[in-house]
């Protein structure tokens, strides 16, 4: 995932929380926010401290990180979604992981079926 389709300042974490929509299960929480004018998706991750450690809170990010990159064709490009990971993240792997994650997309219509 490059650097310029990620959301890193607290401004547009705000605008997302504050202007979109949300959508949660279990483990994660995904806010996402509609912007015309972008021709890519931009994400935001969040993990609190409550999770765990800094190597476990950096993993959970990395798999969140790769579960969009193979998701990343069937995701509509128009939005900004931020991702907040629950405590039960700690315990999952990668494929988990990304099948929560498109759980949550596909429920709040972001994610095609096919492509």
């Amino acid at each position: 995932m490059k650097k310029a389709y990620r959301i890193k300042k607290n401004e547009e974490f705000q605008q997302v929380f504050k202007k979109g929509k949300s959508f949660a299960n279990r483990q994660l929480v995904l806010y996402y926010m509609k912007k015309d004018d972008q021709s890519h998706f931009r994400i935001g991750l969040s993990v609190s401290k409550k999770i765990g450690n800094a190597v476990l809170r950096n993993q959970i990010k990395r798999y969140l990180r790769q579960a969009f990159l193979e998701l990343e064709p069937r995701i509509d490009t128009r939005y900004d979604l931020v991702v907040i990971a629950r405590n039960p993240t700690k315990n999952m792997d990668f494929h988990e992981m990304k099948k929560s994650l498109s759980h949550v997309l596909y429920k709040s219509r972001l994610l095609s079926k096919d492509r």
